[in-house]
């Protein structure tokens, strides 16, 4: 278990990391070259005429201009006379150890977009036989494709650059030694990217499965707010008019207003990183929260803003390192690990030996904080921007993951947070906040995954090595799973104090199956997992292809309808968030899908608030998800807020999402094709008199730099005959004839 924590909060490190990198002044290695770059195709021609004018160059006899050499763990000299293939030069590469890689990389990215395939020689040397694999990446997936080189001879080879989302640019091109062990020398010359001339794959077309649509049926208002964010930035957020950002994670669990300083937890080395401002002295007006709610009012967003509970906020000693940490290695010995490159005092709080360090003060690198600490930020809040009622901050988390306290803050917190520590935390802090702000809504109690909605970390820290069967927390509390016990004890202090605490039952997920959630996109299989498991937000048929089967509540998370159960059993009336989520791979096309998806059923499934964490750049895939929904046109316009029925005779393949709009009444369908394989459906629409002709918008793996604007369609007989390319979204809007009142919208918009 301890395990699957770290894996769910690996996207959750690498996202905090960079911002924490910013707010340090590191900037991430990145490899550079002297020269510029490439701007224009330059001609391969050598003796023999290997390549053709048209060819664009990466190695002939020197690098091409703005390509640099990132290699690790081999040998390499990119000077070699003997063999060579053309020319005088070739690279000559030695595996020196395990899994190394000559890697030649560009910090621009190469647009290769009028050629399919990269070409290069390879020569094995006296030995031959050397196992090569080679890599081009577009910096989110990549092509692989391994040779094994003949001795003393030279074969090309060509590397089909089609599995790249398209208009192709590429990053990185590595050769690479999948095995543990050194590789005798090999050679490499004449590498270019090339129109090879092979044909594109003929396109597999063939019948999809049904498609319906019925306007009259299952009406239900989607809320704006399911289509929010984590730390958007300003420009994608103004773009898809955000409805909500949230300001949330481990960093802000200490978070200190007054001096505009966050501590790192576990996260980084437990440090206080005072925040990059450029008017310190006017603190705590100008704070990095200010300034992230002042954004939200100019992009019209909703700011979430998470309080600390935790009980201690971060020190600030000086604007500059060495900063305050939480386990000196001055002070506590020498660590495992500690901060070199900035702050060599500051440990991961681990002895050499393994053993966690223990009986520090909390005060080295924190002050103790009450409620008063918080009401105090929100009259400053009030003052600076109105209450919630008017105009100001509506959304408070309740803190971020308190069952992981004793793990990401540690040096604070080290034992585990029990039922009853958060309950009772729940109270002094929801309490002042409604005292502060009667109309702010509180959202709670924001734990990080599965194994928390039925325990607490005190029966993991308490319980022995079957803490699940032992679970003596739970099992002091009548044995009631803790977000049901949670619930049941909101509703009991409602009903003594005549005030709601909690309006929105928060949980955080991430699919659990391996891989699901990285970056990186993976391979076809990947793919198709992180497709399928879209499925575990609603569906009661679908076993959850991960450790999550195999225990409590298992083999369906069913994460929508459990929660909707839960708050009906316990806390009627509770709304419900998911503040933190995320099926990765922003940066292509399959995660485009996966996110289209999720938008989707959440709309379907009655979700009332979501913010993805780890936000997409605004040229990425994962940005045009969320376009599809808040702008495909670039005018304003989106998915409808009265959602109704729409079906798929077969959810796995084509996916299906309709709703009508506040604006001008008209009927909105999202299609996502979840193939390769281009796919012609029917869509029958009932309940509807459309004016015109459907209006069709797309995203596609054909294209993943745009929307495209398709040409307008014709119903016949009531229905739309579609051709979806493979991974595509298809948005069509068909006018409305009916004038349906407005008012009928009016609580939909900025409830």
């Amino acid at each position: 278990m301890i395990k699957t924590v770290i894996i769910t909060r690996f996207a959750t490190l690498l996202s905090l990391c960079a911002v924490l990198a910013s707010s340090q002044g590191v900037a991430f290695a990145s490899r550079t070259d002297a020269n510029p770059p490439l701007t224009m195709p330059v001609s391969l021609a050598t003796d023999g005429a290997i390549f053709t004018p048209d060819d664009l160059a990466v190695y002939n006899d020197a690098l091409a201009s703005g390509w640099g050499d990132w290699s690790w763990g081999v040998g390499s000299n990119l000077n070699n006379s003997s063999p060579v293939h053309a020319g005088t030069k070739s690279i000559a590469v030695t595996f020196s150890q395990g899994w190394g890689g000559f890697q030649l990389g560009r910090n621009d990215g190469l647009d290769a977009s009028a050629y399919d395939s990269l070409r290069f020689w390879i020569h094995g040397g006296a030995s031959g036989n050397q196992t090569v694999e080679i890599q081009v990446s577009d910096g989110c997936a990549q092509v692989t494709q391994t040779v094994h080189p003949g001795a003393n001879s030279w074969t090309q080879v060509d590397v089909s650059l089609r599995q790249l989302a398209k208009p192709y640019k590429v990053y990185t091109i590595v050769w690479r030694n999948p095995t543990g062990s050194t590789q005798p020398v090999f050679y490499i010359d004449d590498i270019a990217f090339v129109a090879s001339g092979m044909p594109e794959p003929a396109p597999v077309t063939r019948a999809g499965p049904a498609l319906s649509v019925d306007v009259s049926a299952d009406r239900r208002p989607i809320s704006p707010y399911i289509y929010g964010m984590n730390f958007a930035d300003e420009d994608l957020a103004a773009e898809l008019h955000l409805p909500v950002r949230r300001w949330g994670g481990n960093s802000t669990s200490r978070y200190n207003w007054q001096n505009d300083t966050l501590n790192t937890g576990s996260d980084w080395y437990f440090e206080n990183v005072p925040q990059e401002n450029d008017h310190p002295e006017l603190l705590p007006d100008g704070s990095t929260t200010d300034r992230f709610i002042e954004q939200d009012r100019r992009t019209g967003t909703q700011t979430l803003l998470t309080i600390p509970m935790i009980g201690w906020t971060a020190k600030r000693r000086t604007a500059g390192h060495p900063f305050d940490c939480g386990f000196s290695i001055n002070k506590y010995g020498n660590q495992q690990d500690n901060d070199s490159a900035w702050d060599p005092d500051c440990g991961n709080g681990v002895r050499s030996n393994g053993s966690p360090v223990t009986g520090n003060n909390p005060q080295d690198s924190s002050t103790a904080i009450t409620p008063v600490f918080v009401q105090n930020w929100m009259n400053h809040l009030a003052s600076r921007y109105g209450t919630a009622a008017s105009g100001g901050v509506r959304f408070y988390n309740l803190d971020n993951e308190p069952m992981l306290w004793n793990s990401t803050h540690r040096d604070v917190h080290p034992d585990g947070t029990g039922y009853d520590e958060l309950y009772n935390r729940t109270v002094q802090y929801a309490a002042a906040i409604k005292a502060s702000d009667p109309e702010a809504k509180t959202l709670g109690p924001v734990l990080w995954g599965w194994t928390a909605y039925y325990y607490s970390a005190l029966d993991i820290t308490t319980g022995g090595a079957n803490w699940w069967d032992t679970r003596p927390d739970r099992k002091n509390h009548g044995d009631i799973p803790f977000v049901a016990w949670y619930l049941q004890q909101m509703q009991a202090y409602q009903q003594s104090h005549g005030t709601r605490l909690l309006d929105y039952l928060d949980l955080h997920y991430y699919p659990q199956a391996q891989g699901v959630f990285s970056d990186s996109p993976g391979d076809a299989g990947l793919q198709a997992l992180r497709l399928r498991s879209t499925r575990s937000l609603w569906d009661p048929n679908y076993a959850d292809e991960s450790w999550i089967a195999g225990t409590e509540g298992g083999p369906a998370v069913r994460l929508i309808p459990r929660m909707q159960a839960w708050v009906d059993a316990n806390y009627s009336g509770t709304k419900l968030a998911i503040s933190e989520y995320s099926w990765g791979a922003m940066c292509h096309i399959n995660g485009a899908l996966a996110q289209a998806e999720v938008l989707g059923i959440f709309g379907r499934e009655k979700l009332d608030l979501a913010t993805l964490w780890g936000p997409p750049s605004s040229e990425q895939p994962g940005a045009f998800a969320f376009r599809m929904y808040r702008n495909y046109d670039g005018q304003g316009n989106g998915f409808g807020e009265m959602g109704v029925r729409a079906a798929s005779a077969d959810q796995s393949q084509l996916a299906i999402y309709a709703a009508q709009r506040t604006v001008d009444n008209a009927l909105t369908i999202l299609v996502i094709n979840k193939n390769t394989d281009t796919l012609t459906s029917t869509i029958s629409i009932n309940g509807f008199s459309p004016v015109g002709l459907a209006q069709v918008s797309r995203y596609s793996a054909q294209d993943t730099s745009a929307i495209q604007r398709l040409p307008d369609q014709s119903l016949v007989a009531g229905s739309l005959n579609a051709t979806f390319p493979g991974s595509s979204i298809t948005l069509f809007m068909l006018p409305s004839s009916e004038n349906l009142s407005p008012s009928l919208f009016l609580p939909l918009i900025r409830r």
